[in-house]
């Protein structure tokens, strides 16, 4: 018994849980920039085919 409690009395210093840090955000790539302008890119060219699909009605 004498040597199990030092070892309980220590044991819930080790499971308490760390302080929360949030992520460093990081710069924007060249080639997110460059996925994110065809998409943009594609959605106003979708866009454009749908107003002239439904004026042609």
């Amino acid at each position: 018994m004498r040597r199990l409690l030092p070892l309980l009395a220590l044991l819930p210093g080790s499971a308490l849980a760390e302080a929360f840090t949030p992520p460093v955000p990081e710069a924007q790539t060249d080639a997110a920039a460059v996925s994110y302008a065809l998409a943009a890119l594609g959605l106003v060219l979708g866009l454009g085919a749908a107003q002239w699909l439904i004026a042609r009605r």
